[in-house]
């Protein structure tokens, strides 16, 4: 059965997995962030200046926000009365707001930032040996600002992070300011492009700053080369010398090895333009914690890896690669809900096989070959373009996900499977993307139905046969 959202309402987004994060009546516009955080008793005094838009005339505005004491809220620049129930912050504005109308919300708050709970495990912001970290995927965003936490209502941000001088920080987007005063150091950063709550991050953390860009260039090799024999090398987007800058936060114990396991970073980034068109933000950061950490996280223009996932020998290389992928897929293009997950996380894994075969190792096919056989053994109990909220992150998403797009190569062929990469990519740059809109682009692309095969490979439980 086809799950069906709720109806939105002031306190819910009407996702049909997530009902109880992200909040109807408005779209959010910008998030003005000020952060002074204290490290060593993780303490947060912070402020949030939200810009929005009534969708609906509003008696009440409500937000998704953690354990934080309120000292303050404003509408419009009036005070304004609140009630901080569970994980809701309802806002009662002097004055009801019109349809149409914008607005701001400012919320004054103190306390100890913590992860919030879910059945994925605790998500959000979470101390570090030493430093502290933000991983929301999905619902983690309210344990550090008061938000509409959805996916589908991406805004953007200007944060600013005070903190103690010997420490480096990291938030998604560009550091426009940095300035030191006495012991703490003001960091200023801007994100511009539309961007989803879930994938706003701060990282902090004693950590050299490494310069990449350049590393790793060379000429393209494998699929890279096979490509360019297919015309995708040609023309002013895909031959576009790679400009995008690239840097790392590193603890200084681990920069060596480092440097071997990220040392093909640069042509990482030149291959997926060439694959999904121009890298769709301003920069990118990767970021490695002092600490372990189960999974990499992608966060907006920013990817971030733990102690473990750096050994000198490139074991997890194509974690690198996956999490640069996910720039394009699930960053710039985002799910309108969560159903749709698979185009996040299928899209990054066949990334993962198109590059294993472009640096010589198993081929796409082979790859496939092995993981559908890997499927089949197991019960034929998920249909991917709606798993279910408890297999949102299967690892049958991931792969199966990825197995669609090997079978949709093979039913295109690859001239027209690679320009349906470069155009989806491309016409839904920071935008919001649904399962029935790819369709859609694939049959555009194909010039004919391809409702039996989305059927079999996306709303059927049983495995089809591989092409």
């Amino acid at each position: 059965m086809i799950s069906k959202a709720p109806a939105p309402g002031a306190d819910t987004s009407g996702d049909p997995y997530l009902p109880a994060h992200g909040n109807g009546g408005y779209r959010t516009r910008h998030y003005d962030l000020t952060l002074d955080y204290k490290v060593a008793p993780n303490r947060l005094s912070a402020s949030a200046v939200i810009t929005a838009e009534a969708t609906q005339a509003l008696s009440r505005v409500s937000l998704d926000f953690g354990e934080f004491r309120i000292n303050r809220v404003l509408v419009d620049g009036k005070a304004a009365k609140y009630l901080k129930r569970g994980v809701k912050l309802h806002v009662k504005p002097a004055k009801s707001i019109p349809a149409g109308a914008a607005f701001t919300v400012e919320v004054h708050y103190v306390g100890n930032p913590r992860p919030v709970g879910s059945r994925w495990g605790d998500v959000g912001w979470d101390e570090l040996t030493d430093g502290a970290l933000v991983a929301s995927q999905p619902v983690g965003a309210p344990s550090w600002f008061p938000c509409n936490d959805h996916p589908s209502d991406k805004a953007a941000y200007r944060v600013s992070v005070t903190t103690a001088s010997p420490y480096l920080v990291a938030v998604t987007g560009t550091l426009v300011e940095r300035s030191t005063s006495a012991s703490t150091t003001r960091w200023v950063f801007e994100r511009p492009e539309p961007t989803a709550t879930y994938l706003m991050s701060v990282q902090i953390g004693r950590y050299d700053d490494i310069e990449l860009t350049g590393r790793g260039w060379g000429s393209p090799t494998g699929l890279g080369s096979r490509l360019l024999s297919l015309g995708f090398g040609q023309g002013r987007v895909e031959s576009v010398t790679p400009t995008v800058p690239q840097h790392a936060a590193v603890p200084p114990r681990l920069r060596r090895a480092f440097e071997r396991d990220f040392g093909r970073q640069g042509r990482m980034m030149e291959f997926l333009q060439r694959l999904f068109g121009p890298y769709p933000f301003a920069e990118y950061a990767i970021v490695v914690t002092d600490d372990d950490l189960d999974d990499p996280i992608e966060a907006q223009g920013m990817a971030i890896f733990g102690a473990n996932h750096v050994d000198g020998r490139r074991t997890h290389e194509r974690l690198v690669l996956h999490e640069l992928a996910h720039q394009w897929f699930g960053n710039s293009l985002t799910v309108a809900d969560w159903r749709h997950i698979w185009l996040n996380e299928g899209f990054a894994t066949y990334a993962e096989w198109l590059w294993s075969e472009e640096i010589g190792g198993p081929s796409a096919s082979a790859l496939a070959a092995s993981w559908h056989a890997r499927i089949k053994a197991k019960p034929a109990d998920v249909r991917i373009a709606d798993p279910g909220v408890a297999r949102m992150f299967d690892e049958r998403v991931y792969k199966r996900g990825g197995l669609t797009l090997h079978a949709l190569r093979a039913e295109l062929g690859d001239r027209a499977f690679f320009a349906l990469l470069k155009s989806w990519a491309g016409e839904h740059r920071h935008g919001l993307v649904t399962t029935d809109l790819f369709v859609a682009a694939a049959e555009v692309q194909a010039g004919r139905p391809l409702g039996a095969f989305f059927t079999r490979w996306l709303h059927t439980p049983a495995l089809p046969p591989l092409p």
